[in-house]
């Protein structure tokens, strides 16, 4: 091998090394970069596999929402009606109570040193009214 063949030889080793190098530099990158979007790609993937979640869990909730309207609906419109017979009931058994037994009614109020009582005595078709005002003793 002469000098010339060897510089040869050695030049394109040389080259080639290089070659090698920025060739494995490059593809090094590129797999970088192929880990970074593949990062990206599965953080949308489940960004949007959340997003359907939370659309599906909203739905799901209006659904059982909806439902519960429905039932509560359903089982008030009875009840309501039997509460305003319930009611009517017993507006005409007080009225009745009322004429033929007669009923007190009446209030109080406790001041500092006396008692004020209002009392509404009704027998019948006849009412007695009384207001009073009673001194307390006070122990000193």
């Amino acid at each position: 091998m002469t000098r010339e063949s060897a510089a040869v030889f050695i030049q394109a080793w040389w080259r080639g090394t290089l070659l090698r190098r920025m060739l494995l530099h490059a593809a090094l990158r590129a797999w970088i970069i192929q880990c970074w979007w593949r990062q990206i790609r599965v953080r949308q993937l489940e960004k949007r596999r959340w997003t359907a979640l939370e659309f599906f869990a909203r739905r799901e909730w209006a659904a059982v929402k909806l439902q519960s309207w429905i039932r509560m609906w359903r089982i008030r419109q009875p009840y309501c009606r039997l509460l305003n017979a319930v009611r009517i009931i017993q507006v005409y058994w007080r009225w009745h109570n009322c004429h033929s037994r007669g009923f007190i009614q009446g209030e109080y109020e406790l001041k500092e040193n006396q008692l004020n009582i209002q009392l509404e005595i009704s027998l019948g078709s006849q009412a007695c009214k009384v207001h009073q005002c009673i001194p307390l003793p006070l122990k000193e």
